[in-house]
Formats: C-alpha cells, sequence, structure tokens
C-alpha cells in the first residue's frame, strides 16, 4: 500500500469511495459519537467525506483516513482541520482523532496524532495547533496530554445549545 505517511503501526492515505462505508458505519454508532452532539447518515457522512478529501487536496493537510498496516483495515480519521467557528482562538487548525471502537484503547489515536504532528513539522505545513474536545471527554483530553499539547483554557462551544452537557470544552494548544 502507498501511503501518504506513516507511523509504525498506521498507515494514512487520501480517501476512496469505497471508505464511506466503514466511516458512515463509525460515525452512526451512538458509542463512537457520545462526545459529539449527534450520530451522522450515511449521506451526512458523505458530505463530511467530500469535505475532508477537498480540505486535503487544497491545503495538503486534513482528516486521513487511516489503517492499520498489517490488516488494511480503515480505522478511523486522524489528521488537521481548519477551524472556522466564532472564538477568541478562531480561525486556527485543530487535531483531531476519531476511531472505529474496535480499535480504541490500543494507543492508535496517540501514535497516529503523534505522527500527524511529525508530519505537519516535517514539511512546515502548520506553525500552531489546537484541540478541544467536551470537558467530559477524558480519553481525548489524555490523548492531547500524551502528545505534549499544553491546556490553555476552557470555553463554551458556540455550535452547541447552552446547557447541554457537552457544550463547555477544553483548549489545548501546541506549537509545531
Amino acid at each position: 500500500m502507498d501511503y501518504l505517511f506513516e507511523s509504525d503501526r498506521l498507515g494514512f492515505r487520501n480517501w476512496r469511495d469505497e471508505d464511506i462505508i466503514p466511516f458512515s458505519k463509525m460515525n452512526t454508532n451512538q458509542e463512537v459519537m457520545r462526545f459529539f452532539p449527534t450520530t451522522l447518515s450515511e449521506q451526512e457522512s458523505k458530505i463530511k467525506m467530500e469535505e475532508y478529501r477537498f480540505e486535503i487536496e487544497s491545503k495538503g493537510f486534513g482528516l486521513w483516513p487511516v489503517e492499520i498496516k498489517a490488516t488494511e483495515e480503515f480505522t478511523g480519521i486522524i489528521g488537521f482541520h481548519e477551524v472556522t467557528f466564532e472564538s477568541d482562538f478562531t480561525p486556527c487548525i485543530e487535531i483531531g482523532w476519531r476511531l472505529d471502537q474496535p480499535f480504541w484503547n490500543n494507543g492508535f489515536a496517540t501514535e497516529g496524532a503523534t505522527q500527524c504532528l511529525l508530519f505537519a513539522a516535517k514539511f512546515n505545513l502548520i506553525k500552531e495547533v489546537y484541540s478541544f474536545t467536551a470537558l467530559i471527554n477524558k480519553p481525548s483530553e489524555r490523548v492531547m496530554q500524551k502528545i505534549g499539547m499544553v491546556k490553555v483554557g476552557e470555553f463554551d462551544h458556540p455550535k452547541i445549545e447552552i446547557d447541554h452537557p457537552l457544550q463547555q470544552h477544553v483548549l489545548y494548544k501546541t506549537f509545531l
């Protein structure tokens, strides 16, 4: 397999049309999406996939499909995304990850995010990177800490309803 870049166990590649099946399946899983306001339908997943594909083509970075090199299984998405909602730290580039449930607790998010940061630094793609998640999403916050990011604050996400359990977010940052 020709990967754009890789870590020890993971390969990062461009999107393929057939990715819609595992990507959509992952996005309809209530447990995978528990820290997002809602699950995504197959059509919503298709729109997201095209947005991510376009971002990679136009900017040289984005949320890449990730697979386990040994099996070539679609594992999820890890990478960067330009954030434009209104806040005191936007616009910015966010690093994020979403892995399908069978691949949790194997260190893949940490390994993949670390490799993305190395890739971005090597090619001077990004100078500073943010990451954020709902305050209650401790697993993702631990990944942010493990990849060397520093907590710079908390904020109420402007796209999530007031008093929603996911509205309060932590904000992390690192420089490349």
